[in-house]
């Protein structure tokens, strides 16, 4: 079993809690996370100044991170080069920022994925193969028909449906179409 984690420095808190705010304003859209706020509730000793440039580089960083969607490979190298940098971060920085990263990047980069669509995309599709039960000709009775019903939105939205019904000779058509079919 492995040892538990010791706990973060009490001076890690605050920037955790910074991540998780610029994360909330940049990535997932929340108003109403202002720099004052941040300020205020996390680093009240802090003059708006330095506050701004610490604001800054969090941002910056965690900008870089979100937009290559680094692994946690990719990341230890990036922040390593970071605090090794002039004018970089502490190790115990970069520790925070590696655990926030490790913890929230699977939200983030749903997030982005989310922002860049421009469309509507396929949420979810069923397909079903019926027999007409009721028709104006009797031949037309107990026919095969191929019935695909799909669901398109976007996150956040209310969906749209959309339902396809094919008889026999469109459905082989339609089959004919897809590239590599049997």
């Amino acid at each position: 079993m492995a040892a538990p984690e010791p706990p973060p420095p009490e001076g890690c808190r605050p920037l955790s809690a910074l991540l998780s705010g610029i994360a909330q304003a940049a990535f997932h859209g929340t108003a109403g996370i202002t720099e004052e706020l941040l300020r205020a509730q996390l680093y009240p000793e802090a003059t708006p100044e330095e506050f701004r440039a610490l604001r800054a580089k969090m941002g910056g960083l965690l900008q870089s991170i979100a937009s290559a969607d680094m692994d946690l490979n990719q990341l230890e190298a990036f922040l390593t080069a970071q605090t090794k940098k002039q004018g970089g971060i502490t190790s115990d920085q970069a520790a925070v920022i590696a655990k926030f990263w490790k913890n929230h990047r699977t939200q983030i980069h749903e997030s982005l994925i989310n922002q860049s669509r421009w469309d509507n995309v396929l949420k979810n599709m069923n397909w079903r193969v019926d027999l007409k039960a009721q028709l104006r000709h009797i031949d037309q009775i107990n026919t095969p028909v191929a019935i695909v019903e799909m669901e398109l939105g976007k996150n956040g939205q209310e969906s749209e449906f959309l339902c396809l019904e094919f008889d026999e000779a469109k459905a082989r058509a339609a089959q004919k179409k897809v590239p590599g079919n049997l």
